[in-house]
């Protein structure tokens, strides 16, 4: 199946839509105090991410840039499996950076998703 590739830039530029959504998040509702407070945004990042793909497909960010995260398989909606998968890794940011001949990084092909406009 065919996929219409997005762009590094793009990919960025929709991932820091949703990192300074969940900045403005956790600054708004969590105090700042030693410990684990400093990891409120990756937290609300997460949940973000994962909740918004498993029920629309595609975060904030993608959504606002009109992307998608698709099976790769045959191009229907990603389960909310998949989008646990695709979320975990990619808060890992080592494995979204890594891309192969498709342009899909590791957290797209271990959930068995990729990310089309």
């Amino acid at each position: 199946m065919y996929f219409k590739r997005v762009g590094l830039w793009r990919r960025i530029f929709a991932l820091t839509i949703d990192w300074l959504m969940s900045l403005a998040i956790a600054s708004a509702f969590i105090p700042r105090t030693p410990g684990w407070s400093q990891f409120a945004p990756l937290g609300i990042f997460f949940i973000e991410v994962w909740v918004l793909t498993s029920l629309q497909g595609a975060s904030a960010g993608q959504r606002i840039l009109r992307m998608k995260v698709v099976r790769f398989v045959d191009g229907g909606s990603a389960s909310p499996t998949q989008a646990l998968i695709r979320t975990l890794l990619l808060c890992l940011v080592v494995t979204a950076v890594t891309f192969d001949e498709n342009g899909r990084g590791i957290h797209e092909r271990v959930s068995g998703t990729v990310l089309t406009l």
